[in-house]
């Protein structure tokens, strides 16, 4: 059987740049190479395109989660030209190349990344591709819209104000603690890794949070704080079949007081991580259930993890959902996903890997049966 030639592309211009080169260097770890030829590309902070010939030794500080960077040696500068018959045309340095590509495995976070923008340039090569499209991924970083659409499928959430920089001189602090009481979760309304996310519970703390959340994003949201359980469910699949992975609780440690970003990545102490969480059979369901319906209602496929929180009386509210999860050795998604259905961590990635080229090819058809109808 034919070795499949996959492209994996890492890193990018977000704030979650770091985490990606971390997940991108797992994947390649986990990858069978008797099944695939891989081709590694990196996109730097300043969105410059770069082939490292050498998939082992990319990244300096790789452990470090908090200083891991791309080497500035032993890699090309790319410019991605159009494909034709014999292959995925691009300038290696200055040397026009056709590598033949099946398939790409964006593993890349956050803005100009996850939101739509990395799957439109991917589709406007007519390459195959790992996780949601276009629509979805656009549609489930935008935190205020995945609430909307959650809301319209009969899932709760919590109450919430939203803001942008026309509407920033609004914030009135008085006005949003007689309306969501204190304290609020300040948050980027696109973004992931719990970055630029603050807990606010006076006025000084507030305005601070305001500030940050606006550095990284030209909308926020102010949420109520729920007072429960932090738990999180894997979804893999296409829309023809999905599944639902185990579902797995954070217990932040104390001194964070929620899931931020610092207790998610640079601190080995930061939280507890469960699996499975330890629910009654029928919550976990209710659960599994509840992820696969925010799945579908935001378009997607693929891929994504759905967090929730459940109060104590034992309501389910839907928080977020992260379309392009981190694959970081302590990365909820494929522990998840692995603990329910028994799946490796190299056969999960394979099964994403042929979930995109299935999508590919039924996409590729519908695509043939409108060209021949007109």
């Amino acid at each position: 059987m034919a070795k499949i030639n996959l492209a994996l592309i890492c890193g990018g211009k977000s704030a979650e740049h770091e985490v990606s080169l971390i997940s991108a260097k797992n994947v390649i770890v986990a990858l069978d190479f008797n099944k695939y030829n891989l081709f590694l590309f990196a996109v730097t902070k300043d969105g410059a395109f770069r082939f490292y010939a050498d998939k082992q030794n990319f990244l300096d500080n790789q452990d470090n989660p908090d200083i891991v960077s791309l080497k500035e040696s032993g890699f090309s500068e790319v410019a991605w030209l159009s494909a034709d018959q014999r292959g995925q045309a691009m300038l290696l340095g200055d040397k026009e190349q056709f590598l033949q590509l099946d398939v790409v495995f964006p593993i890349m976070h956050g803005s100009f990344a996850e939101d739509g923008k990395m799957q439109g340039f991917l589709e406007m090569l007519d390459l195959p591709y790992v996780g949601p499209d276009v629509l979805a991924s656009a549609i489930s970083m935008d935190k205020e819209i995945t609430k909307k659409l959650s809301v319209a499928a009969g899932v709760k959430i919590s109450r919430y104000l939203s803001f942008d920089t026309n509407t920033k001189e609004k914030i009135n602090f008085q006005e949003i603690k007689s309306a969501l009481s204190m304290p609020v979760f300040i948050k980027p309304a696109n973004a992931g890794s719990s970055v630029g996310i603050s807990k606010a519970d006076d006025e000084k703390s507030f305005m601070v949070a305001i500030d940050q959340a606006f550095h990284f994003d030209h909308k926020i949201l102010i949420e109520e704080a729920i007072v429960g359980r932090e738990l999180e469910c894997s979804v893999l699949g296409n829309r023809e079949k999905l599944i639902a992975g185990e579902v797995g609780e954070i217990i932040p440690s104390a001194k964070h007081g929620f899931y931020s970003y610092e207790a998610k990545y640079l601190d080995e102490s930061g939280a507890a991580l469960l699996i499975p969480a330890p629910l009654a059979p029928a919550k976990k369901k209710e659960i599994q259930e509840l992820s696969k319906k925010i799945f579908a209602a935001c378009q997607c496929e693929g891929m994504a993890r759905v967090d929730f929180f459940m109060t104590k009386n034992g309501e389910v509210v839907f928080n977020e959902i992260n379309t392009i999860p981190g694959f970081t050795k302590i990365s909820m998604y494929p522990k998840l996903m692995m603990s329910e259905t028994g799946m490796t961590y190299g056969e999960l990635i394979d099964e994403l890997i042929n979930l995109a080229i299935k999508r590919y090819s039924r996409n590729s058809k519908i695509l043939f049966v409108k060209k021949m109808v007109k």
